[in-house]
C-alpha cells in the first residue's frame, strides 16, 4: 500500500474505506485549504508562544513531552481558542467520521504537534491507544499537515496492519529522556506521508505510526484531531478523559454551543505534567 497515492479533495470513496478497514489508514490530498489552513497555522503559532511562556515561568526548556525549539505537543486548545470550533465540528471532519466510525461520533482530543527546525525530535513507533492505560476501543485520528511534509522535515510514517502484525493495542514501553511510549520494535520503516500542506492522513488509534526528525530550517506543524464512536471516559466512568463532546448523531452534525458561549465559559488552561 502506498499512502501517498490518494484522491485529491475531501471525497472519501469505497477504496478509502477499504484501506481503513484492511490497512488502518488512508490519505486525503489537499483536503484543508484557504481560510481553514491559515487559521490552523495561526492558532498553532499562538499555542507555541503560550507554551514557551509557561517554560519561561518555570525556568525550564522541558515540560512534559515538550522540548523548547525541538518538539511541541499542544493539546486541548479549542475551548480556550474558540476559532477552532467551526473546523472541529464542520462538514469535512464529519465526512471523515462517517467513513470511519459510522453515524455517531464524539470529539475526543485535538492537539498541535510541531517539530523544531534542524533538531526536531523523532517520535517513536506507537499506537495512539497505547498512551491510554485501559481499554477504550478504537477511535480515529485525522493528522492534518499544516506545512508541506516529507522525510526531510519529519513527516509521519504509518505501518499497515498486516506489516505491524496486530490490529489490537499492544503494551508500550516508556522511553527515558523523552517520555515517549514505543510499542513496535521491528525493522519495517513504514510508509511515509509525503504530501502538500492541508493534506489529511486518517488512521485508527490502533495503527502504528512514527515521525522522523526535522532537518530543514523551518518548523513542521501538524494538527491532530481524534474522534470516537462513544465517549471515552476515565476508568471509573465519572468524567471524560479529555473531551467527550457530541459531534454526530445518526450521521448528522449535532448543534454546538455558540462561540460567544464558549468564550464566556472557557475551559481551564491546560497544564503540562512532567
Amino acid at each position: 500500500m502506498s499512502i501517498a497515492e490518494a484522491p485529491t479533495a475531501l471525497e472519501i470513496g469505497a477504496d478509502d474505506c477499504r484501506r481503513y478497514r484492511e490497512d488502518g489508514c488512508f490519505l486525503l490530498d489537499r483536503a484543508v485549504g484557504g481560510a481553514d489552513l491559515a487559521m490552523l497555522r495561526d492558532e498553532c503559532d499562538h499555542a507555541i508562544a503560550f507554551l514557551e511562556g509557561e517554560m519561561d515561568a518555570r525556568g525550564s526548556d522541558h515540560v512534559g513531552l515538550n522540548h523548547r525549539g525541538q518538539r511541541y505537543i499542544l493539546p486541548l486548545q479549542y475551548k480556550m481558542r474558540a476559532r477552532l470550533q467551526p473546523f472541529l465540528f464542520g462538514e469535512a471532519m464529519a465526512e471523515i467520521c462517517r467513513a470511519t466510525l459510522g453515524g455517531e461520533a464524539y470529539l475526543f482530543l485535538e492537539q498541535f504537534v510541531v517539530k523544531g527546525p534542524h533538531v526536531g525530535l523523532e517520535l517513536g513507533w506507537h499506537q495512539d491507544s497505547g498512551y491510554i492505560p485501559y481499554d477504550v476501543g478504537p477511535y480515529v485520528t485525522a493528522w492534518i499537515a499544516l506545512d508541506d511534509v516529507d522525510a526531510a522535515n519529519g513527516t509521519i510514517y504509518v505501518l499497515p496492519y498486516d506489516r505491524a502484525g496486530s490490529r489490537e493495542t499492544v503494551p508500550h514501553d516508556l522511553q527515558s529522556g523523552t517520555n515517549d511510549k514505543v510499542g513496535y520494535f521491528g525493522d519495517d520503516p513504514g510508509e511515509p506521508v509525503v504530501a502538500p500542506a492541508g493534506s489529511v492522513a486518517v488512521f485508527s488509534s490502533t495503527t502504528f505510526h512514527r515521525s522522523g526528525g526535522n532537518s530543514t530550517p523551518a518548523l513542521r506543524r501538524a494538527y491532530i484531531v481524534q474522534y470516537s464512536a462513544r465517549p471515552i471516559l476515565t476508568p471509573d466512568g465519572a468524567a471524560p478523559r479529555h473531551f467527550a463532546d457530541p459531534f454526530l448523531k445518526d450521521g448528522r452534525i449535532v448543534p454546538q454551543p455558540s462561540l460567544a458561549e464558549l468564550n464566556a465559559a472557557p475551559a481551564e488552561p491546560w497544564t503540562w505534567s512532567d
